[in-house]
């Protein structure tokens, strides 16, 4: 995997925006926030098989629609959760530990906010810790909170690196994502096997290209 290293621009660069705090700090929706009934789910999945020119009533799609609905509790279930509970709890034990801790080949699953097509692909996360340090399976479970959401790839990546830097305040957050489109892979330009790569860093890791360089080559394996 290639990837550039971005140059110090002269002085202390400024760092993007961070994500706002509601993408981190509570759940986007409420668990018992009104909206669309089951029954209503499954009526628009029989609306969308009619419009393919199927027969919503033949027996090999009768259960179909419940099993859709089904298949999207579990695949968005992130818009349920709180990234700032997942990261809530971290650990002082780490014997003077004074370097970064990488996470590497996290898998994760996505779909496309604009054809609703998944995208999947690994996210390398790294983040320098101050004192404290969290659980390695929450970083994981924090790229899936947001994963399991309709996204960009980008945006995927911006919120993984904010929530860490906001709730965890380390030195300095990288976080590295690699993925295949299905909406441009499967349709459209139809080209498999194509990846795309986005990356954000913040503190040391966007301020010293050497702590920059030296995360990317420990996620390609040099």
């Amino acid at each position: 995997m290639d990837a550039i290293i971005k140059p110090i621009r002269g002085g202390k660069p400024a760092e993007k925006s961070e994500i706002p705090a509601s993408d981190y700090m509570a759940a986007p929706v409420a668990k018992d926030a009104p909206r669309p009934s089951r029954q209503e789910a499954e009526s628009a999945v029989r609306t969308l098989l009619s419009y393919i020119g199927e027969d919503a009533k033949r027996e090999g799609l009768l259960d179909t629609p419940r099993r859709v609905v089904e298949a999207y509790d579990e695949l968005y279930q992130g818009y349920f959760q709180c990234p700032a509970e997942i990261l809530n709890r971290t650990f002082g034990e780490t014997a003077g530990y004074d370097d970064f801790v990488l996470i590497r080949d996290i898998t994760f699953n996505s779909h496309c906010e604009h054809h609703m097509m998944p995208f999947y692909g690994k996210a390398h996360v790294a983040y320098a810790p101050v004192d404290r340090v969290v659980g390695l399976s929450k970083v994981a479970r924090l790229v899936d909170v947001f994963a399991q959401r309709l996204q960009t790839q980008e945006h995927l990546t911006a919120q993984v690196a904010g929530a860490i830097n906001a709730i965890l305040k380390p030195r300095g957050v990288a976080v590295v994502m690699e993925a295949e489109h299905t909406c441009m892979s499967v349709r459209g330009i139809a080209k498999d096997g194509a990846k795309t790569l986005t990356t954000r860093f913040t503190g040391v890791f966007h301020d010293n290209p050497d702590e920059q360089a030296r995360f990317l080559n420990m996620v390609r394996g040099i």
